[in-house]
Parts: C-alpha cells; structure tokens; sequence
C-alpha cells in the first residue's frame, strides 16, 4: 500500500526529471549557433524529355558551427522567387547532418540545395539564360536546428552560369 509520503516523493521526482528533461532540450537559434559563408548560384542542367530541355537554379555554400556545442541535426531548405511567377519554387529540402554525423563546433560543411522548379524549352540551356524573356530569380536560403523554426540565412540572384564555379565546361565533341 502506497502513502501520501511516498506519493510526494514520486511526484517530485517526476517533476524534477520532467524539469531537467526541459532543460535539456532547450530551444535553437540557427542565426546564432551557424555561420553561412562561400554563397554560389548556378544552374544545373537537368535530363532533356520529348525535345525540351530542363535548368533548374542551385544555391551552395558553407555552414559553420559556431556555438560551443555539437549540433546534431541541421536542415537546409531555399525558395527561389521569379519575378514572373505566382509562387516561389520550392526546394528539395537537405539534411546537413544528422545524429550519427553531427556539425561539432568549430567545424563546417558544404550544403547544396536545387530548386524543384526547372525552366523548360526546346533551346540549348545556355540559350535559355541568353533568351530576352528569361527571369532571373532570386534564392532565399533557410535553414534550421533539430524541430526549430526555419531561420533566414541569406538572400541572393541566381548566376546565369550553367554548372558551379571553378567547374570546366564540358569539352565539345
């Protein structure tokens, strides 16, 4: 039979353990704890169908981790916001690291984000960015900590370049 003493105990135990519990899990903030740097757009050109070909805009840069503590869980995501569209394109949404492959502190790492959205026309990719109706898009770069909000990191126009900096272009046959 259980008393009104032993009843305290467990719940103040409960409580003590609930409020550490709390403690630990204590909220994050990207814009404090990560560094973006190195910021690059380009296009990338994605798998011609039925005659078309496909460019998407990409966004890579570096994040540091400049808190004092291992980060386990960083998510990157970016719009890409065209002047002639309704909508920003989305983004195909990357996990940076994980639990198992945590940012410790001090240490950094490339991210690579791609839009979802492609512009598409029967025209060389290259020609696609040359044409005089094309918009250049804008790229909006989020990110965030385990289940924290999402965190404006940076803002910035998309390159007309086709492929990443420093890359050569493909030899021609």
């Amino acid at each position: 039979m259980t008393t009104t003493r032993g009843l305290v105990r467990v719940g103040l135990a409960l409580g003590l353990a609930l409020g550490l519990g709390l403690l630990a899990c204590r909220g994050h903030d990207a814009r404090k704890e990560l560094e973006l740097s190195g910021l690059e757009t380009y296009w990338i050109v994605d798998s011609p169908r039925q005659d078309q070909n496909y460019i998407a805009p990409v966004v890579r840069f570096r994040l540091k981790n400049v808190s004092g503590q291992t980060i386990g869980s960083i998510q990157a995501r970016a719009r890409f916001p065209a002047a002639d569209q309704e909508e920003a394109w989305g983004s195909i949404q990357e996990q940076v690291c994980t639990w198992r492959h945590p940012l410790e502190p001090g240490q950094d790492t490339l991210v690579t984000v791609r839009s979802a959205g492609r512009y598409h026309s029967a025209a060389d990719p290259e020609d696609i960015l040359r044409s005089p109706a094309f918009e250049d898009p804008r790229v909006e770069v989020f990110v965030r900590i385990g289940a924290s909000d999402w965190a404006l990191l940076a803002q910035a126009r998309v390159a007309r370049r086709i492929g990443a900096p420093g890359v050569l272009p493909l030899a021609e046959p």
